[in-house]
């Protein structure tokens, strides 16, 4: 089966000109001027040959170098996104927390979560305890200060208008997530509730929490929704909370991720924005809706 090996350019780079004359591809496909290629191979050992040869320079380059198999299945019909530190730049937990001046404490917990260290649903138990009396209008404050991850808009929106449906996956929070999913052009956004009383923070989820499994369990709701094969669907996320939702998908990325997400996946985005997910689907610059 021919393969394709797909380098993207990282934030603020560009493909070095030298360092792709010596690529000898069967095919080269320029999916953004200056910025990503694919390159096709009809003999699959060699292409595994040259993306290991390339593997350490890509590194050196800021480039981000995915190989995959051609499919007639390339662009996805279903994306399933998570938010905090993948379609957002921040933790909305930890944020929320830097109001109590607990943004420290709270902050180590959640690396330890998302690096797979201990249990998600009883790390964000502990933390949001913490948040207990915080005035519920504060989240409006935090939310302001959420900023989307640079190419997020560009994914959700040039996927929607190519008829694939979006959905936000969050084990945040709904305060949080059904604004930015709508910010975005989300079709819907999954997350978990905090419980409000007398306009403060009780320090308690509403069950069920939303989790590892239950992400998956929302993919696999909404593929099965659009009567799809998992070759259909393109999930994305950074923490091990997002392992099993990633592991369900045709396409399960890894962005900016933890070590441990990037060992389950050959997809890894180290140095592009969101939108390199697009051209891991082969869509082209012309395609990309600004």
């Amino acid at each position: 089966m021919t393969q394709i090996l797909t380098l993207i350019a990282g934030a603020e780079r560009s493909l070095p000109a030298e360092f792709m004359n010596d690529v000898k591809a069967d095919k080269i496909t320029v999916l953004h001027r200056d910025k990503a290629v694919d390159l096709f191979f009809e003999d699959a050992a060699r292409a595994t040959a040259v993306f290991q040869e390339l593997a350490a320079e890509c590194d050196t380059q800021k480039i981000d170098a995915v190989l995959q198999d051609d499919s007639p299945v390339r662009r996805k019909k279903l994306l399933c996104a998570d938010m905090d530190s993948t379609l957002i730049e921040q933790e909305g937990l930890d944020l929320i927390a830097a109001h109590l001046g607990l943004g420290a404490e709270t902050a180590a917990v959640t690396e330890r979560a998302m690096r797979g260290e201990i249990d998600f649903a009883a790390s964000l138990t502990e933390r949001v305890a913490l948040l207990k009396g915080l005035p519920a209008a504060k989240l409006d404050e935090t939310f302001a200060a959420l900023t989307d991850t640079p190419g997020a808009e560009k994914l959700v929106k040039t996927m929607r208008k190519n008829g694939a449906r979006c959905v936000l996956i969050s084990g945040g929070f709904t305060v949080f997530a059904d604004k930015v999913a709508a910010r975005l052009g989300c079709h819907a956004a999954h997350s978990n509730i905090l419980d409000i009383a007398d306009g403060a923070l009780t320090g308690q989820v509403l069950p069920p929490i939303l989790d590892s499994l239950r992400k998956r369990s929302i993919l696999e709701d909404e593929r099965n929704r659009l009567k799809i094969g998992n070759s259909d669907v393109l999930a994305v996320g950074d923490g091990a909370n997002d392992i099993p939702m990633l592991e369900a998908a045709g396409m399960g990325v890894a962005f900016r991720a933890k070590p441990k997400v990037e060992a389950i996946t050959p997809y890894r985005i180290r140095y592009g924005d969101l939108s390199s997910l697009l051209y891991l689907q082969g869509y082209t610059e012309a395609d990309i809706v600004a």
